[in-house]
C-alpha cells in the first residue's frame, strides 16, 4: 500500500477575467479515472501481496503531475493580483473554500465504508469507535495520523488512514501556504535557481532510492522521514509549474489534448524498471517523466484549443469531475479491497463485472456530490465571506 495516491485540484475560482486552460482542465480529468484505474491495479497487488502493481505500474506519477499544474495555475491565477486587491486572507479562503467541502466529504465517506468494512484493520483487528471519531476530526483538520497512533485505524501506516490520498492535498495546503509566503515574491531569476536545486534534490533522491520502496512513493505516511520526502515531492513540481506559467509562450499544435493524454498513459502503462547496480534504474525513469516529460504535456495543454463544442464540453466535464472523483473514491477501494482478500481474487478477468461497477459508481457519485453538494457549498461559503467584507 507504499504507492498512496492522490489527486491535486489545480483548478481556482479566481480567474474571471482571464482565459481558462480548458485543456488543462481535461488533462485534470484523463489524470484522475488513471487515477481510479491504477487503485484497481493497487487491489490486486495488495490482495495477492505483490510488491509490484502491475496493469499501469507508474500511475502513481499522477500526484507528481497533480502538483505541477497545481503551480501553474495558481501563479496564472494569483502572481499578478497580489499588489492590487488581494491578500494572505483572501487567498487562503478562497483556496479553502474550493478544497475543503469535498475534503470532509472525503473523510466522512471514509469513516462510513470503515464501518462497513467491520471496524478492523488489516490484521483484523477490532477499532473502537471512539478511534474512529478521532480520526475523522483529524482528517477534517488535516492532522495526519503517525504509525501507531490512536487514530491511526487502518494499521498500515498511512497519514490520513480514512481516506488515504488526502495525504497531497496535506501537502497542496503547505504548497499554497509557501506560495503566499515567499514562493511567489521570487523573481523569476531566483525561481528558477530553486526549481534547479529541487530539481537535483528530486533527482538524487530517486536515483538512490532514498525511499527504499524501489519507486517514488511517498508522502503517504509519516514514518520516518515521510514528511521530509513528502514535502519534497511536491515543491518540485509545484514551483516548475510556476516556472513555467511565468515562462509560458503558447506553441501552435494541433491536437495537443489527445496527444497529452496518449503521453500520460503511455507515462503511467510503462512497467516497472528492475535494478541491477547501485543507481535505481525505476528512480531514472520516475525522474525523467517528472523533470522532462511533465513539463512539455503542461506546456503543450496549456498551449491547446478545444476547436468544437463536443472537446469543449468533454474537456470542462472531465475538469469538474477531477477533484470530487478523486477524493472520494478510495474509501470505496477499501471496501473493494477486502473482497478482493476475502474472495482471494487477483486479477481483471476474475472481477471485471464488480471492478466496472466500483468505477462506474465512482464517477457517478463524484458528479453527484459536485452538483449537489460540493457546488452548492461552495456558492454558500462564498456568499458568506463576501458579505462580510
Amino acid at each position: 500500500m507504499s504507492n498512496r495516491m492522490a489527486y491535486i485540484n489545480s483548478s481556482t475560482t479566481f480567474t474571471d477575467t482571464k482565459p481558462h486552460y480548458e485543456l488543462l482542465d481535461g488533462l485534470r480529468g484523463i489524470a484522475a479515472l488513471l487515477v481510479l484505474w491504477y487503485h484497481v491495479h493497487e487491489g490486486f497487488a495488495f490482495a495477492q501481496g505483490a510488491a509490484v502493481i502491475k496493469g499501469i505500474n507508474h500511475g502513481y506519477l499522477a500526484v507528481d503531475f497533480f502538483f505541477m499544474l497545481s503551480g501553474f495555475v495558481i501563479s496564472y491565477a494569483y502572481d499578478d493580483r497580489w499588489n492590487k486587491n488581494l491578500t494572505m486572507k483572501t487567498f487562503y479562503r478562497r483556496r479553502l473554500i474550493r478544497l475543503h467541502p469535498m475534503a470532509i466529504m472525503g473523510a466522512v465517506l471514509g469513516a462510513i465504508c470503515f464501518f462497513l468494512q467491520g471496524g478492523i484493520q488489516w490484521d483484523g483487528t477490532h477499532v473502537a469507535t471512539s478511534a474512529v471519531m478521532l480520526s475523522l476530526l483529524c482528517a477534517m483538520f488535516f492532522i495526519p495520523a503517525f504509525p501507531g497512533g490512536i487514530n491511526e485505524v487502518r494499521g498500515n501506516g498511512e497519514a490520513f488512514p480514512l481516506n488515504g490520498p488526502a495525504w497531497s492535498l496535506f501537502f497542496e495546503y503547505i504548497g499554497n501556504i509557501l506560495y503566499a509566503l515567499f514562493i511567489r515574491r521570487l523573481s523569476t531569476k531566483m525561481l528558477t535557481i530553486l526549481v534547479v536545486l529541487l530539481g537535483a534534490g528530486l533527482t538524487v533522491f530517486t536515483w538512490s532510492d532514498m525511499s527504499g520502496y524501489g519507486n517514488l512513493g511517498v508522502g503517504w505516511t509519516m514514518q520516518e522521514a515521510g514528511f521530509w520526502s513528502g514535502l519534497l515531492r511536491m515543491l518540485f513540481p509545484f514551483t516548475m509549474g510556476m516556472l513555467l506559467s511565468r515562462r509560458f509562450k503558447p506553441l501552435r499544435l494541433r491536437g495537443a489534448f489527445w496527444i497529452c493524454s496518449a503521453l500520460l498513459v503511455m507515462l503511467f502503462i510503462t512497467p516497472y524498471i528492475k535494478s541491477e547496480g547501485n543507481i535505481c534504474l525505476n528512480g531514472v525513469y520516475e525522474s525523467l517523466c517528472i523533470l522532462v516529460m511533465f513539463p512539455i504535456i503542461v506546456w503543450i495543454g496549456a498551449s491547446g484549443l478545444t476547436t468544437d463544442r463536443f472537446s469543449s464540453r468533454a474537456c470542462k466535464f472531465l475538469g469538474d469531475i477531477s477533484f470530487p472523483l478523486y477524493i472520494i473514491h478510495y474509501p470505496f477501494m477499501y471496501l473493494f479491497y477486502a473482497w478482493l482478500i476475502k474472495h482471494q481474487l487477483f486479477t481483471l478477468a476474475d472481477t471485471w463485472p464488480v471492478t466496472i461497477g466500483v468505477c462506474v459508481w465512482n464517477v457517478l457519485l463524484a458528479y453527484a456530490l459536485l452538483k449537489l453538494y460540493d457546488e452548492p457549498v461552495r456558492k454558500w461559503l462564498s456568499g458568506k465571506t463576501a458579505a462580510r467584507q
